[in-house]
This record gives structure tokens, sequence and C-alpha cells, in this order.
């Protein structure tokens, strides 16, 4: 309130007696937005946060920022905040009439509260429900804006059948019938056929096409891809042994891509909140790449003395108290670790 200044200071005092909605909308004042939106104490978190969605939505509001409702004098638990407060976003975000807000902004000022915020966006993500997808990418698209589709180059697996003929000789008909018989029951038990939906599978990329091209020649299994279904879908036909093994393969290929887009998601809350930097040309600092920024907050949060980083291509171990970065031969340089969005909402 002090940062807004006292022309909002006397508009609460104005408006205070007529708030029957559970909030009064004030003029931004010095603070850099249009409007504020002051919340009456209230501990249903959801509540509130489905108001001002709402609210928002109703007067073309573009864009809003919340801080983490609740969780300085009401002391409410941040996992409950941040559960509630994703769980009103994701119903006003799943609603059709939304047209006009874009865009919503968590503003969390505790570094070690952001752990609470993402692994309540991972729940849904882990979720079974067949609108998570749907749900997530409608949370990222609010959180960080929407990107514009980028146009992929489709890849497709040549699909490579080798024919084995058999000739079959015998004394009389009856015997080349039972042994063709014979044969293509032989082939039946050892075949095998197995599926795997995800929706990561639609993202795969030149690099995994390849590698699923050199398990099908070097394991003699069929595998088609499925694109168009939802989710795509990989089908493994071969022998059981080899496509239990392939099975396997591509999992661990889903797996990895789950970990590196998991990976990313964080880097770019962590971006959000904090910016570490070192020193680049003509005396001005500059940002370390996403995954290095996370790197270095994590150590930081997990009280570590030292961690080793990149800088300019070479190997750097920095002190993390005195925020010093050392080379092999022993030159050093000072980081910088600048928090984000500090007196804004």
């Amino acid at each position: 309130m002090d940062a807004a200044g006292s022309q909002v200071e006397d508009e609460c005092a104005q408006y205070a007696e007529q708030c029957q909605s559970g909030f009064i909308t004030t003029q931004g004042g010095k603070l850099l937005c249009s409007k504020i939106i002051h919340l009456i104490h209230n501990y249903n978190v959801k509540c509130q946060v489905s108001k001002v969605l709402n609210e928002c939505e109703q007067r073309m509001y573009k864009s809003v920022a919340f801080p983490a409702i609740g969780t300085g004098q009401a002391r409410q638990s941040p996992a409950k905040v941040a559960d509630d407060m994703l769980d009103a976003i994701v119903e006003f975000a799943s609603k059709r009439s939304v047209q006009h807000l874009k865009k919503i902004k968590i503003v969390i000022f505790q570094t070690s509260m952001l752990r609470h915020f993402h692994e309540s966006m991972k729940k849904r993500e882990g979720s079974d429900s067949s609108t998570t997808d749907s749900w997530v990418s409608l949370l990222r698209s609010f959180f960080w804006g929407k990107k514009p589709t980028e146009k992929k180059k489709p890849v497709v697996l040549e699909k490579k059948v080798y024919l084995a003929t058999f000739q079959i000789c015998g004394e009389s008909q009856k015997n080349v019938d039972e042994t063709e018989s014979w044969i293509k029951n032989l082939i039946l038990k050892e075949q095998f056929e197995t599926s795997i939906s995800d929706e990561l599978i639609e993202n795969f990329d030149e690099r995994q096409i390849n590698t699923l091209a050199d398990l099908q020649r070097r394991k003699h299994v069929t595998i088609l891809l499925e694109n168009k279904l939802s989710p795509p879908c990989i089908k493994i036909s071969g022998i059981s042994r080899d496509v239990c093994f392939v099975s396997v393969e591509v999992q661990k290929m889903i797996t990895k891509m789950k970990d590196t887009e998991e990976e990313q998601s964080k880097a770019e809350l962590v971006y959000n909140l904090v910016e570490w930097r070192y020193p680049g040309s003509n005396g001005s600092f500059v940002a370390f790449d996403k995954l290095t920024n996370m790197q270095l907050e994590d150590a930081k949060i997990a009280k570590k003395p030292h961690l080793t980083v990149k800088i300019n291509k070479k190997n750097y171990r920095v002190d993390l108290n005195t925020l010093q970065a050392s080379d092999d031969q022993g030159a050093t340089v000072n980081i910088q670790r600048v928090p984000k969005n500090e007196g804004k909402l």
C-alpha cells in the first residue's frame, strides 16, 4: 500500500463501506498497473481467485497478477494455497466463454514457496483425466503467454518388411497342408504385438525417429506410428522377446522427454523469480542460460557451498556464499543474483 501511494489509500477508505462482493477496485496509483483489486480477508482462497478472474473478464482486462494469497499474515499452508489458486485458474481457463483475459501471473516473493506451485502443476500433469493436457496447456498459455504455433516438418518412420519364403515338398497334399499349418501356428505362437500411447509421441523429431528405425532394423520388429490418433500411439509387433525389448526402449525415450520438459518448465518458473548473471564485455553482466540459472538457485536453496558451472565454455567453481567464481587457473570473477518482480504486483 505504501508503494501505491496516498491516492489508493484514499480510494480504499472511500469504497470500503460499499464493498459487497468481497473486494474493491481502485486505480493503480504509483504501481505499474492500471487497476488494483483489494480482497477482503477470507480463508477460501479458491473462491477469492475465482471472483477476481471473473471480474477481470467482465471488465475486459487482458492480464492480472496475484500474490500467493493467504501465505502472509493469514499463515495458510503454501501447498494448499497453490492447489486452491491453480484449481480456480483451471476452472476459469476451461470455460469456453473466456475471451479477454489472456495472461495470469502468480508473483511468489519467497523462493522456497516455488516448489509448492511447481508440485501442484505436476500433479495436474500426471492426472489421468482426459482433459488434463488441455488444462496444462491453458495454464502455460495464461502464465507465459501464447506462443505462435511452430510448423513442424513431418517425420516418417519407414516401414521395412523382410520376407522369408518357405517351399514345402511332400509325399502327398495332406502332408504339405499339415506342414504348412504347423509352420503358421509356430509363427503365430511366437508373434506378439503391443501398443504405447502418449501425447509426447506427437513431438518425436528426427532423432527419435532414427532411434526407432535402428531398433526396427536390429531387432527385426515392425514399428508403426499412429500420429493421427488421440493420444498418438506406437504399435510394435514381432517375436515376443524382441517386442518387449523395443517396448522398454521406447518407454525410456518417452520418460527422458518428460523429464526434459519438466526440467525446462521448472527452469522457466525459476527464471521468472530470479536471474543469475556473470560478467560480460564492457563491464556489463550477462544472464546465465535458464537451466544453469535453475541449478544455481537450487544449490543456493539447498545451502550448498559450491557449484561448478560453465562461463564462456570454461568451467568455473562458484562459491555460493561470496558469489565469486574461479576457473582452473585461479582467475576469479564476481557473479550476481538478481531477484525479479520485487515491489511489483
